[in-house]
């Protein structure tokens, strides 16, 4: 496992990445991409290397309920929840976002980090199957300003649940498999992605390197 280190010898122009081990994900094709495009990768210890960092990543599959569990063994769930309410910037892949919620038709009683103030819920439309496994296209709802690499596009999907509706404050994009549902979120650096953009080809690589772009002062730059 890479372990967080100070970096020393990098060039300074060298993106500084921390990913969060939520017990349930597999993060190799996360530090793949993350080195396709030149960053730093390394893996939280304590919560103090989640406030230090200039950028994290929140990954995750399985169940919200057993990821939850891990994160507030290790401490890492409040310097998450603070993170992400001050918009620094943060990529949360799949369950990453649904750990964001208040919580989740799969994990009845299970409290999220409660950052963004959705539940997430299951995907049900009549004759589609679920899970929801493979490509589906990402609209972009309202982007005046976005272009370049956060333009639409298709991106690999896996997962049962998802959040159904619009969230107050925070730009969206939406797919469909069966129905609408929320496929990613964006706000100041934070991004929250259902679908795995380390997973989607030169779009979601694309996608990544516009968040690592993102300064602790603004939002993800898309030009």
């Amino acid at each position: 496992m890479i372990r967080v280190d100070d970096g020393r010898g990098l060039s300074p122009s060298v993106p500084r990445v921390v990913i969060v081990p939520t017990g349930t994900a597999n993060t190799a094709s996360v530090v793949g991409a993350l080195r396709r495009l030149g960053a730093h990768a390394a893996f939280a210890t304590q919560g103090a290397d989640i406030e230090r960092a200039t950028h994290v990543v929140l990954p995750g599959v399985g169940t919200l309920r057993a990821a939850m569990d891990h994160l507030r063994a290790c401490g890492f769930d409040g310097a998450l929840r603070e993170r992400v309410r001050a918009l620094r910037p943060t990529l949360c892949i799949c369950l990453g976002m649904q750990m964001l919620c208040e919580g989740s038709e799969e994990s009845p009683g299970c409290v999220g980090l409660g950052a963004i103030p959705a539940v997430a819920a299951r995907l049900g439309a009549d004759g589609v199957r679920v899970p929801h496994l493979g490509w589906s296209a990402v609209t972009w709802d309202e982007r005046p300003e976005v272009a370049g690499p956060c333009a639409d596009g298709d991106a690999y999907f896996a997962h049962s649940f998802a959040v159904r509706t619009p969230v107050e404050g925070w730009r969206a994009a939406s797919a469909t498999h069966g129905e609408k549902f929320i496929a990613a979120l964006s706000r100041g650096g934070v991004l929250a992605c259902q679908f795995h953009p380390e997973l989607s080809g030169p779009w979601g690589q694309a996608l990544i390197g516009a968040w690592l772009s993102t300064r602790e002062s603004g939002g993800v730059e898309c030009r």
